[in-house]
């Protein structure tokens, strides 16, 4: 690297201080702890482990979606928009992500929120620690509800497929402390009478070959 170079990044570096560059638009934004640990983290998680293109996704400028049905205007920020093409448009969102530093029921009643303000299928909270993942059910009465996926699908696979891997998927995840992380937390809401991670980490190790004996398609 040339003496020029260097001087060059150290430039730009010492113009954003503070700041980090988003990830999908490539804009420089405020460095804030839900910026840097929820949000680009999980924006690149759904580029480089689930296969989605930075072009079917939005992050900056942020897509807002409506307050109430009736509204024209859109005024509620979603942290991360996911469409099913590179046709950013409402009706073709597919997944919604929220990102702040809530806990788990604040952070789900505002995901629900924005999801019924929107037609997006998938919903994901992620605050840096916890996260859930939530489909949502149109009913022919009208009414909504919910329900907790396991994980959100990758490019091209249903709803339904979730969990099933063949070995040609199967690839290194960009963070995989955030994988394992991820895990650890879905078991300690889901599995009774186990609190300490040394029990938490046996049961991770033990359930791969759980799912290998009853789900897998090798």
């Amino acid at each position: 690297m040339t003496v020029q170079k260097r001087f060059e990044i150290l430039e730009e570096a010492e113009k954003h201080e503070g700041e980090i560059q988003d990830f999908i638009s490539g804009q420089w934004v405020k460095a804030t702890p839900e910026e840097v640990e929820a949000v680009q983290i999980l924006s690149r998680r759904l580029v480089e482990d689930y296969g989605y293109g930075k072009e079917q996704i939005q992050t900056r400028p942020q897509f807002r979606v409506r307050k109430r049905p009736s509204d024209r205007e859109k005024s509620y920020p979603v942290d991360i928009a996911l469409f099913k093409t590179d046709r950013k448009t409402e009706d073709n969102l597919f997944l919604i992500a929220e990102c702040k530093k809530k806990n788990r029921r604040d952070g789900l009643a505002q995901l629900k929120l924005y999801m019924d303000m929107s037609p997006a299928e998938v919903g994901v909270w992620f605050n840096g620690q916890d996260h859930a993942y939530l489909r949502k059910v149109l009913h022919s009465d009208g009414r909504r509800t919910y329900e907790e996926l396991p994980n959100i699908p990758r490019k091209g696979q249903r709803i339904e497929d979730i969990g099933l891997f063949y070995r040609r998927d199967l690839k290194a995840p960009s963070d995989l402390k955030s994988v394992f992380r991820d895990i650890r937390n879905h078991l300690a809401g889901n599995v009774t009478g186990i609190t300490r991670d040394e029990a938490l980490a046996q049961q991770i190790i033990n359930r791969p070959y759980a799912q290998l004996a009853r789900r897998s398609r090798f």
